[in-house]
């Protein structure tokens, strides 16, 4: 650690790999190792979930913080430790009350948001404010909080008045989760009274956490140039957009970047074979025999001339899942292409989709859930990627395609449009496209997209200059964690 280095308190609901849901927890794992490797001096906070705990080897105690619950007095212990996969301490608010129960940090087993989510992420705020006023006279004070999405939307909240106060940020990572909680919980949790106003927290007789960090930290920023504009509208703001807009000074559109270490196709340790720009073809084309064969396929040397699709996210409409279902069965009726699908997401869809692998064995596999190992290699093996999103704050698989020389089809929309560029005559002529764009929300557009990448796929020539384009660009955080270091510093 370098001496005077910037000290960064990063409060965040969950981080890759003790605990993640989404795309927060691999940002909250890559940015404070990119900052961190360009001198800053970190702590990373996060709840003491029962998983989380159960990862921990040695842990020391900081301290006890006492603070108000939604019944009273809640006692917090505070846990540092050292994980092999960290390269900074980590701090742990371990609260058995509120986070010591089995499965999703968020949700029941029955896929519904635990009732005392309000008094959880209130008193996970409260702790966070406390440590970054060093409240356990550590001698650690950070000079700059950093909290993410609106389970820490509160902390900013808290720390708005107090003297000598750390300079807060605050980053949206989905605008479309808004914490949304009733006006009995905001008495319950005795939160300031002058919060409750249009100007503050409040929120259509209720009260927003993520409306909070917009409202009260120094900065905003959210994942992608084109998302920080896209929610200053009606269309994306979801009622939030006026304050957005109102807060534009304020608000940065910084675009989240991948791991390349882990998303590497010449060292990646998921896959069969490694391959690089340079040489491309005869690793994707193991992959792409190891991933047929992984779903029963033989792949002789007819299936690994066929187009292979491939798609790895959650399954829920904002992802565009309704649209690749409806184009699955045009697709298979006028060409040869095979899909393979992995993911989860909301029952319809799961069950639409088995039914389209049971209509058509041997051209559709789909694998309901998650599986890390398959993730890799879908990107790897499939010639094709779909991104559909109708939205899509920044988006990593579609960064992920593109390393993997697998073009993606996309809807030109957030992260998406700043990262794909589209395969049209000029940008094939500099060599800057590397995937397949479309503009209107719906099916004959997603249809035609991919019609346009199956007619490049059969031109091989071309198809090369496109996944190299692809593979030619830099994703890593270094870039983006230059902007959020002199974020931190103005």
């Amino acid at each position: 650690m370098k001496r005077g280095a910037q000290k960064i308190l990063f409060v965040a609901s969950e981080a890759y790999p003790l605990v993640k849901t989404g795309g927060l927890g691999d940002v909250a794992y890559s940015l404070p190792h990119a900052l961190a490797a360009r001198g800053a001096d970190l702590r990373l906070l996060l709840p003491g979930y029962r998983a989380l705990l159960r990862q921990l080897d040695k842990v020391r105690i900081l301290g006890w913080l006492d603070v108000r619950g939604a019944e009273g007095i809640v006692s917090a212990r505070i846990l540092e430790t050292r994980h092999p996969d960290f390269k900074f301490p980590l701090w742990v608010v371990d609260c058995p009350p509120l986070f010591d129960r089995p499965g999703n940090p968020y949700v029941n087993a029955g896929g519904q948001d635990w009732p005392d989510n309000a008094e959880r992420f209130a008193v996970f705020a409260r702790v966070a404010a406390l440590l970054a006023a060093d409240a356990l006279e550590l001698d650690w004070q950070p000079g700059v909080v950093h909290a993410h999405d609106w389970q820490t939307g509160l902390v900013a909240a808290f720390l708005a008045d107090q003297p000598a106060r750390p300079k807060t940020v605050f980053t949206i990572h989905n605008l479309a989760y808004g914490g949304y909680f009733s006006h009995g919980d905001f008495v319950r949790l005795q939160l300031p009274s002058y919060w409750w106003s249009s100007e503050g927290i409040e929120f259509h007789g209720g009260f927003s956490m993520l409306k909070a960090g917009i409202v009260y930290a120094d900065a905003v920023t959210t994942v992608s140039p084109t998302y920080a504009r896209e929610i200053t509208t009606p269309e994306f703001g979801y009622g939030l957009d006026g304050l957005l807009l109102s807060r534009a000074y304020k608000l940065h559109g910084i675009l989240n970047g991948i791991d390349t270490a882990i998303w590497n196709p010449s060292t990646d340790a998921f896959l069969p074979a490694h391959y690089s720009i340079s040489r491309i073809n005869p690793g994707k084309r193991r992959n792409k025999q190891a991933l047929l064969e992984r779903f029963g396929l033989a792949a002789d040397e007819a299936a690994l001339q066929e187009p292979l699709v491939g798609l790895v996210g959650r399954l829920v409409e904002q992802k565009g899942v309704d649209w690749v279902i409806a184009a699955i069965p045009t697709l298979l009726a006028e060409t040869d292409v095979r899909f393979a699908i992995l993911g989860s997401g909301q029952a319809i869809f799961e069950q639409k989709l088995t039914r389209l692998m049971k209509q058509h064995p041997g051209r559709v596999f789909v694998e309901i859930g998650y599986d890390e190992p398959l993730a890799h290699l879908i990107e790897a093996g499939s010639d094709i990627f779909l991104m559909p999103s109708r939205f899509e704050p920044c988006g990593l698989n579609q960064m992920y395609s593109l390393r993997y020389g697998t073009p993606p089809v996309v809807y030109r929309t957030g992260g998406l449009a700043d990262t794909v560029v589209d395969t049209r005559e000029a940008a094939l002529a500099d060599a800057t496209a590397n995937g397949f764009v479309f503009d209107t929300p719906d099916v004959a557009a997603f249809l035609a997209a991919i019609r346009r990448a199956l007619e490049l796929y059969r031109q091989p020539a071309v198809w090369r200059r496109v996944q190299q384009a692809g593979m030619g660009r830099s994703f890593d955080w270094h870039d983006s964690a230059g902007h959020y270091l002199s974020l931190y510093s103005t």
